[in-house]
């Protein structure tokens, strides 16, 4: 049901995207404290590029349901001048491992960063980190000579933006999507910005401005994906939308900025917990187990022990770990549970593409319910492979219009802003680029 659903309202929103097509491209003015356009920062003399800055728009669990939540005309009016498609997602879906993939190109198996799991080495349960094994999009774009400025895009802190960087800058505003957007408009406007308590002029347009919104995922986890006040929440990114568009038109670039808006992971809700069912189909198997927070460590005589974030990552410990037995009896009992839509032992895990850092087992609990205890009112979740789709829109200078990629996934976002730049794409990619959306030199 979701599949069809999916291509009418893609289809729909497209359709009125085109229909919405009112944007024109603006007479070409220097912003204040920036250069004449052709004398940007971010121009390579003698290169031939689709796009001479990329404006990347972040969105935080943004569920591809969410389309018919709310009225878009900004997203709409993008989509109706370039595409809009489903992009696919990482396992576990969850925030960092979600975004880490967007950032790199790289699956979790590559670049590592995992959440939401046991560290053997520590002996204690670990929740999300930002550890990377390979580059960012930031880093690849900075060692070839570019420029970037990130407002709270978190995941590329410390990878290739810093606090007071000027020419690889990061700014945390806090606040919401509005207060982030207000930084980058600043920045493409030539204004210095706050960034670590110190006023940052840049030496022009960055070739790529990130911005991040999480209100979309604070709002879902709260309340679930019918939260009150979505509608809203989705209506406001929108006005930020134009607002970015706006300030590329006043800056006289917005002929050569392309745009692309994504989002990490879904959301779904919750209402019912199976936490003492699931362990005690563990126990009956004849195998002691535990859940574990973050910081937390196993007690003596445990045997399994899972840390739950959407999914439950379930690790062997003690005696367990040596046992050839216990990972296939502990799937066979816990597959049998009611509410236990699927169990991935490691060689399903690797076909998935997964950190190696998860346990024996990944546990993903049917549609409804969490592994943990149930909620007191209803709440919402991510990290199944049910909600790794999320929409994707690519528009403006070197996106091909009308020409949707095919079958395009988070590892495929950075190598394709990378091409739209001009830059080979980080190190550790392994994506593609879209070059079937994008007009390649």
């Amino acid at each position: 049901m979701r599949p069809s659903k999916q291509i009418r309202r893609l289809s729909a929103l497209a359709a009125a995207g085109l229909v919405a097509v009112t944007l024109g491209v603006a007479a070409p003015a220097a912003a204040a404290g920036h250069p004449a356009p052709g004398a940007e920062a971010g121009d390579r003399p003698g290169a031939s590029v689709p796009a001479e800055h990329v404006v990347f728009i972040a969105l935080d669990g943004f569920d591809i349901d969410y389309l018919d939540d709310a009225e878009l005309p900004n997203l709409s009016a993008l989509a109706g001048r370039g595409s809009l498609s489903v992009s696919t997602g990482v396992m576990s879906s969850i925030t960092n491992p979600s975004w880490s993939s967007v950032a790199t190109g790289a699956w979790p198996e590559t670049h590592r960063n995992t959440a939401y799991w046991f560290d053997a080495s520590t002996g204690t349960a670990r929740g999300q980190q930002r550890d990377l094994a390979v580059p960012t999009i930031a880093q690849a774009i900075r060692d070839q000579g570019g420029t970037v400025m990130s407002a709270q895009w978190f995941i590329v802190q410390n990878y290739g933006v810093t606090f007071g960087d000027p020419e690889g800058l990061y700014t945390q505003p806090g606040g919401d999507c509005a207060r982030r957007t207000d930084d980058a408009v600043a920045v493409i406007s030539g204004q210095p910005v706050m960034s670590g308590g110190t006023a940052v002029q840049t030496p022009g347009v960055p070739d790529l401005i990130a911005v991040y919104c999480d209100r979309l995922d604070a709002l879902g986890h709260a309340e679930g994906d019918q939260a009150e006040g979505m509608a809203a929440a989705l209506a406001d990114i929108d006005v930020q939308i134009g607002r970015l568009v706006q300030a590329t038109k006043d800056a006289g670039i917005y002929g050569r900025s392309a745009f692309v808006v994504t989002g990490d992971h879904g959301m779904e809700t919750f209402t019912d917990g199976m936490r003492d069912e699931l362990l005690a189909a563990i126990s009956a198997a004849g195998y002691d187990a535990e859940m574990l927070s973050a910081g937390q460590s196993p007690q003596p005589g445990t045997d399994a022990v899972i840390v739950v974030g959407g999914v439950g990552s379930l690790h062997l410990v003690g005696d367990a770990a040596d046992d050839p037995a216990a990972a296939g009896a502990i799937e066979a009992a816990v597959t049998a549970l009611p509410h236990v839509a699927a169990v991935y032992d490691k060689q399903e895990q690797q076909a998935m593409h997964m950190s190696p850092n998860y346990g024996e087992l990944i546990i993903e609990p049917a549609e409804g319910w969490s592994l943990g205890a149930a909620p007191a009112d209803p709440a919402g979740v991510h990290g199944m492979t049910r909600v790794m789709e999320v929409p994707l829109v690519l528009a403006g200078a070197g996106v091909r219009p009308h020409a949707a990629p095919h079958d395009p996934r988070h590892i495929d976002i950075a190598p394709t802003i990378a091409a739209l730049l001009g830059f080979d794409g980080p190190s550790g990619a392994d994506g593609r680029v879209l070059t079937e959306s994008i007009r390649m030199p």
